[in-house]
């Protein structure tokens, strides 16, 4: 089986979701859904925590590495 990666991750929670919304899955296979679909999300943000710590170790200021806080905000503005 191919290694997770953030966007396969995302790719089937989005499924999910839709499948989810349509309100046309038995009560069970809602449950077994959301299941998944909450380890995905965990998954996914812990991707993204990683990512945000390696984005902060490699910021550079007055050309030695420093640990500059990530700026969320600053993300799809």
């Amino acid at each position: 089986m191919a290694k997770k990666t953030f966007e396969s991750a995302l790719t089937k929670l989005e499924k999910i979701t839709v499948e989810l919304e349509a309100g046309e899955l038995p009560l069970e296979t809602s449950l077994k859904k959301f299941d998944e679909g909450m380890q995905l999300v965990n998954f996914c943000n812990t991707t993204l925590e990683e990512a945000k710590s390696r984005v902060e170790i490699l910021m550079k200021k007055n050309n030695t590495y420093e640990n500059v806080p990530f700026e969320e905000n600053s993300i799809g503005d």
